[in-house]
């Protein structure tokens, strides 16, 4: 079981959940001895008061603490180069604080005033945690620091724990949870990369909340590190670079979404994580392009290694809000006969938004009946529901309005959504709790395989003002409600999952607060991210085009099979584009299927259920290789995308656009010891066996003048 961010206020949560939780938290505790391996992570120390390491036979991370100096990162090697991270910083005496915050009125950092009261190894899902216990020697303040490490992993992730030991409430405010001089070279050396990892920007840098992954790279060598801020959403701010120097600071915003929060006597806030992972460009597996999508999809996804995607298809467009029971039966046998695994009803199957009662003008046989012609099709009810904007006519709305945000002038808010005005609840109050049971309420009413949850919170994605000032909240200000809210997307998420683990829970961007928006956070407490709307009414729309950008710049650093491209119409050609698309990202098919031919149909199916056959035996997710002109694609360029299995097959996917060229090369690290047999799915023949070295120094593949997009099969001999 992975650690989670403890939530707040755990009197409110219900008794299950809450020691559930607590041994998410606290599981397998062992007090740390000299020597603590099990697998291939390891925490040792050299004495009870360290000096300790934590680490794994690709990385290792030196933590010290000395009563004058407080806490300190000595070393942190990157084992398979033997690179010292930290020496760059030593040079001219740099040094991070660990961890930093201000609480009434003082700053606090992991340098000073700090003793060491206790020092504990956490048995972890697939690793080690070592936590330090330190004390405040004036300040009523505890802070507990952890460092993990998981098997196979690059990487150290880190976060810290504040308990007010006082009599008063306390309010933190600018919260830094890792503070670390490393560099992968000389200043001179570094590039740096935003967004996701993949957008060129100076290296010394403010990452905001569109950049999930921040990559400090040497141009020299192709060594680097990849900076993961696990704070959710627009609460997260990432330094590169702070202070003009090597430090790497990663934090929660202090600005624009300032970070607050009150801390009452004997509570304890758990901060996000950070995970800063190393990597070597070329070298095998410790390619970025290895490690990064890895560790995303085994660590920090909720389901790891369990995941496995499934066939989507959404009502949305072309039918929005007018979808009916007639249509729905109609759609429902062609995606049957395509082989999806999930048909979603979006928005219109509900009488009011925040009530889980039926459109029965649109549906006079409800849900039931849907759920009877989804059976004998075998496939499973998707359903959109509204989490925070919900009617006036709803029963929370007339039984709670005390529930409702209020803007900075007092004023309740509304939100305009394609069924009229809606009022905004906070989750930053109970209302979180009514949300949650009114989605477990559907769930065991109409047991759908997948929810679509939508609508905003923080605010929404369309430019209207954050936050809410409403009395009586969770949140003693506006600030602090802010992070009030996106815990209770956590806590609507977690109690989801721990009702209903069977679910498939998307938490679409307009929960995250923008457009095209995902991160570290929401994979772990959602499974999937409805991350954009495209048009792809006609062959001559932005399409597969703006799909692929949107896929190609987030996958270094999110599991592509997280990422719901949304609107990909099925029917629209070339269908090759569409179906490359989806084997790419979470499989997503959108439209009027009705306009499919007989034979479309059927091409469909037997390519979905070639692709599912593969996905079972192969995890695709172990990596992710975009291909050709990929930073901006082009019709006039060909572009793509390769996902290969650490252990086994994997998928090359090329979008020729209007290229006339009669071969591209291929170019991708692969696993040292790869043989691939090579099919093209699409054309339907062999294209002969290619090697790792084949690979990585340029493979040409042939194409076909009348073929617009080539699927290929690498079966690993």
């Amino acid at each position: 079981m992975q650690i989670k961010r403890l939530l707040p206020y755990p009197q409110r949560l219900p008794s299950q959940i809450a020691r559930t939780l607590a041994l998410g938290v606290l599981c397998a505790i062992a007090c740390v001895s000299r020597v603590s391996a099990a697998g291939d992570s390891y925490v040792r120390a050299q004495t009870d008061h360290g000096p300790w390491a934590a680490g794994n036979a690709s990385i290792e991370r030196r933590i010290a603490f000395d009563p004058a100096t407080g806490l300190s990162t000595s070393s942190w090697l990157h084992k398979v180069t033997g690179t010292d991270f930290t020496k760059p910083a030593a040079a001219p005496r740099q040094f991070g604080d660990e961890f930093s915050f201000q609480a009434g009125g003082n700053t606090f950092t992991g340098k000073s005033g700090f003793v060491l009261a206790g020092t504990e190894v956490l048995t972890l899902d697939g690793g080690k945690a070592l936590k330090l216990r330190l004390i405040h020697s004036k300040a009523q303040l505890e802070v507990a620091v952890f460092y993990a490490v998981y098997d196979e992993h690059p990487v150290i992730r880190k976060w810290i724990a504040v308990t007010n030991r006082s009599t008063q409430p306390l309010v933190l405010t600018h919260l830094c949870f890792e503070s670390v001089a490393a560099a992968p070279g000389a200043a001179a050396e570094l590039q740096l990369f935003a967004g996701y990892g993949t957008v060129p920007r100076e290296i010394f840098f403010t990452g905001r909340v569109s950049d999930a992954a921040l990559v400090s790279r040497n141009s020299r060598t192709g060594e680097g590190l990849v900076v993961l801020n696990e704070a959710p959403g627009y609460l997260k701010r990432t330094e590169m670079g702070g202070g003009w120097n090597n430090r790497i600071q990663v934090m929660y915003d202090t600005d624009l979404f300032p970070f607050e929060r009150t801390l009452e006597p004997g509570e304890t806030f758990q901060s996000a994580h950070s995970s800063v992972a190393f990597f070597a460009d070329g070298k095998g597996l410790a390619d970025s392009r290895w490690v990064v999508p890895t560790y995303a999809s085994q660590v920090l996804m909720r389901r790891g290694r369990s995941f496995q995607p499934r066939w989507l298809y959404n009502t949305w467009e072309p039918f929005q809000r007018h979808i009916d029971e007639a249509t729905s039966a109609d759609l429902i046998r062609v995606a049957g006969r395509m082989g999806m695994d999930i048909f979603t009803i979006d928005d219109g199957w509900q009488a009011e938004y925040g009530d889980n009662r039926e459109n029965r003008r649109n549906f006079p046989g409800g849900l039931a009946k849907i759920g009877a012609l989804l059976a004998e099709q075998k496939m499973g009810l998707g359903l959109w529901v509204p989490l925070a904007a919900i009617s006036p006519e709803s029963p929370d709305y007339k039984q709670h309005p005390e529930w409702l945000c209020r803007d900075r002038q007092g004023h309740p808010k509304f939100t305009g959504t394609m069924a009229g005005q809606q009022a905004v609840m906070c989750l930053g109050s109970s209302y979180r709790e009514a949300a949650a049971r009114r989605l477990i309420d559907l769930i065991e009413k109409v047991h759908p395989a997948y929810l679509k949850v939508d609508l905003t919170t923080v605010f929404n994605a369309y430019g209207e003002e954050p936050g809410c000032t409403a009395p009586g909240h969770f949140h003693k200000s506006w600030a602090e409600s802010l992070e009030r809210i996106y815990e209770g997307l956590q806590y609507v998420g977690e109690r989801l999952y721990l009702a209903h683990p069977e679910v498939s829970i998307d938490y679409t961007f307009e929960l995250w607060g923008e457009k095209h928006l995902i991160d570290a956070a929401l994979l772990g407490v959602a499974d999937l991210d409805w991350l954009s709307n495209i048009e792809d009414l006609r062959p001559d729309d932005a399409g597969t085009r703006q799909a692929r950008t949107l896929l190609y710049h987030r996958a270094l650093a999110i599991p592509a099979e997280t990422m719901l491209l949304g609107n990909l119409h099925a029917a629209t050609l070339p269908i090759e584009d569409r179906f490359g698309v989806a084997v790419g990202s979470g499989p997503l098919l959108l439209g009027d299927l009705r306009k499919l031919t007989d034979d479309q149909q059927d091409w469909y199916a037997a390519h979905i259920r070639w692709f599912k056959n593969l996905r079972r035996q192969a995890s695709l997710n172990d990596s992710f290789f975009p291909l050709g002109e990929w930073a901006q694609t082009s019709v006039t360029s060909w572009d793509g995308f390769a996902r290969l299995s650490r252990t086994g097959d994997g998928i090359v996917v090329i979008f020729r656009n209007e290229l006339q060229a009669t071969n591209v090369v291929v170019k991708l690290t692969a696993p040292p010891d790869a043989v691939y047999e090579a099919r093209s799915v699409i054309r339907d023949r062999p294209l002969g066996t290619v090697t790792a070295p084949t690979l990585g120094s340029g493979w040409s593949v042939p194409l076909d003048p009348g073929t617009h997009t080539d699927v290929i099969e690498l079966r690993r001999r």
